[in-house]
């Protein structure tokens, strides 16, 4: 089963106490692998101009689902989404 990634890309007007019945809702339904607030960082290069760092970043979920389509239904619910903010979900490969 692939694992996918929610990255919140803003708080918009998320209602913060919906965050406990959402992630209860994923960690019941056995979906829900990790996530977290983001907080400040920087963008390193060994040599060069790094790019700047991405501010818009709130935080991410990681989830496992069959298919695109089920991480897409994983959304409802989701604080952010539900408030009209930007979620992107990408995939996240198994590597060897």
């Amino acid at each position: 089963m692939p694992d996918y990634i929610f990255l919140m890309h803003d708080e918009s007007d998320a209602d913060e106490g919906a965050w406990a019945p959402y992630l209860r809702r994923l960690q019941q339904g056995g979906f829900f692998q990790g996530g977290s607030a983001i907080g400040g960082g920087v963008c390193l290069r060994k040599s060069g101009t790094p790019a700047p760092v991405t501010a818009h970043l709130a935080g991410f979920i990681r989830v496992n689902a069959d298919s695109l389509d089920q991480a897409k239904s994983l959304l409802v619910g989701n604080p952010v989404f539900e408030a009209g903010g930007t979620v992107e979900i990408r995939e996240l490969p198994l590597t060897d």
